[in-house]
């Protein structure tokens, strides 16, 4: 049986969820809290306020902004 590997922003949240110690649903938890709707602001804020590298933070805003563009 094959499994298929994310692709997309999905491929990252297991590196997101490893090295900043939160569930990917903590995260877009915290984004929706934000009231921010746009994805560059949404990134800046992941990488002000919670040190996120940029590729991690794009992610995280990506898949937060168009769900279902994208599996997980």
């Amino acid at each position: 049986m094959a499994t298929t590997k994310p692709h997309g922003p999905a491929s990252y949240f297991p590196s997101i969820e490893a090295k900043y110690g939160r569930t990917v649903d903590d995260w877009f938890a915290l984004l929706a809290g934000t009231g921010i709707t746009g994805q560059k602001d949404l990134v800046n804020w992941l990488k002000s306020v919670h040190e996120m590298g940029h590729g991690h933070a794009t992610a995280l805003a990506q898949f937060h902004l168009n769900p279902g563009k994208w599996e997980r």
